[in-house]
């Protein structure tokens, strides 16, 4: 029984599959992130242009 259940692999496919989407989800969040920074700066530094 001990064997068998070591042996088994079905949960580490999900596992796996897991870890992928997390990182693919922290990339997301830094790039968005990253990008709302930036876009934030330039629409203030547009506002203050035009006051």
């Amino acid at each position: 029984m001990v064997l068998k259940f070591w042996s088994d692999e079905s949960g580490a496919t999900a596992i796996e599959y897991g870890l992928i989407a997390a990182g693919i989800a922290l990339a997301i969040i830094t790039v968005v992130n990253s990008l709302g920074t930036s876009l934030n700066d330039k629409f203030g530094s547009i506002s203050s242009s035009l006051k």
